[in-house]
């Protein structure tokens, strides 16, 4: 069987989807929405991260994955400790809708390269070491998927999810 797709289109659309949190993956604006202040430094009992790790992690993460696909002079945080918040609160309000709002932009960012038909998704990145778009797109809907998961699971527990 054959699918035919010359320009990737239906790849693009559903690539799209996922990273916006399509299907069965939470959305990070849904996640995020009306987390109230006072519990975003809040660390249940048997979890190892608060809200503000977790939103940090995803910012940091995702930051790293978008300036690697498009940028040959990015290098990577060092592993662990540059992917993770100092604290386990964010130092202010403002802190945290700046790291909420650079997510947004940086997740709009990759968006946009996936989208643009002349980003080749199968090409490897010629500064990595067998790396392409399709799978930088993927890691990082996986990553975002898995942490956004972990961030319900907090709130549940934190009793501060509304579903």
């Amino acid at each position: 069987m054959t699918i035919k797709d010359p320009n990737g289109k239906q790849l693009r659309e559903h690539l799209l989807y996922l990273l916006n949190g399509g299907g069965a993956h939470a959305r990070f604006d849904d996640v995020v929405k009306n987390m109230p202040e006072e519990l975003r430094g809040a660390k249940p009992n048997g979890l190892p991260h608060t809200a503000w790790m977790l939103v940090e992690h995803l910012r940091l993460a995702q930051w790293d994955i978008l300036e690697f696909s498009r940028n040959s002079k990015h290098t990577s945080p060092k592993w662990p400790e540059g992917y993770w918040p100092k604290t386990e609160g964010p130092p202010s309000a403002p802190a945290w809708n700046r790291s909420v709002q650079q997510f947004r932009k940086d997740l709009k960012a990759m968006q946009d390269l996936v989208a643009n038909q002349r980003t080749n998704l199968y090409a490897r990145v010629p500064w990595g070491d067998g790396q392409t778009i399709l799978r930088e797109a993927l890691l990082l809907a996986d990553h975002n998927a898995y942490h956004l998961g972990q961030l319900v699971d907090l709130r549940r527990l934190l009793d501060s999810w509304p579903g």
